[in-house]
């Protein structure tokens, strides 16, 4: 594929798995994205929020990360309330909704089927979040959302899973400086078993 970018290529081929949804995808609803996410905010963040990966009816769709689905209408309004972000959230990419100070990506790239990103695709889509982290001068906390997030962000950073264990609210500070602040992932199975409510991920987001 060449040097290593922040960004994958529109037509990465990295998981074969993940093209051929792509591709079907691509033939069902060719209206939608349906190509890997890229990372949605400026590179002055503060701020990187990781998820796990793009929904099928919401950043497949829209071609932003968390939009159009059920977790973004957790997210968005939360960042809007404590000063993340600014403008009105209304589930499309062209809704001129403006983060501040804040990035957002996710573990993979591209929507894979049930939502569940095999090892070796998360493997494969590491080097852009290994990219994406370095290449944030200003970056002070990372919040992963949800287990596979925050794997995803220790070994990018070539760090012990075991060292830092995932726990909702839990902040640690990595060798780096940075510190890494969990939480469960706001996503419609987890707010509707009451695994996650607004007022606990409110709770993490007025910490940081």
């Amino acid at each position: 594929m060449g040097e290593t970018t922040t960004e994958p290529p529109v037509d990465c081929g990295l998981c074969p798995r993940l093209v051929e949804f792509r591709r079907h995808n691509q033939r069902t609803n060719p209206q939608w994205h349906n190509a890997p996410v890229q990372a949605f905010g400026a590179k002055d963040c503060t701020l990187l929020i990781v998820g796990l990966a793009p929904g099928l009816k919401g950043a497949n769709r829209t071609g932003r990360p968390f939009t159009g689905d059920y977790a973004g209408d957790l997210l968005y309004p939360t960042l809007i309330k404590f000063g993340w972000a600014k403008g009105d959230y209304k589930q499309a990419s062209n809704d001129g909704l403006k983060l501040q100070k804040c990035r957002i990506t996710n573990a993979v790239r591209c929507v894979p089927p049930e939502n569940k990103p095999l090892g070796a695709e998360q493997r494969s889509c590491r080097n852009f979040l290994i990219e994406e982290i370095a290449g944030l001068r200003a970056l002070k906390t990372i919040l992963a959302l949800g287990h596979i997030a925050h794997i995803s962000v220790i070994r990018a950073l070539a760090l012990q899973v075991s060292s830092y264990p995932f726990t909702h609210g839990a902040k640690q500070e990595l060798p780096n400086g940075i510190l890494l602040t969990d939480s469960y992932h706001c996503s419609r199975y987890n707010l509707n078993t009451g695994r996650l409510t607004t007022k606990m991920f409110e709770k993490v987001i007025r910490k940081i």
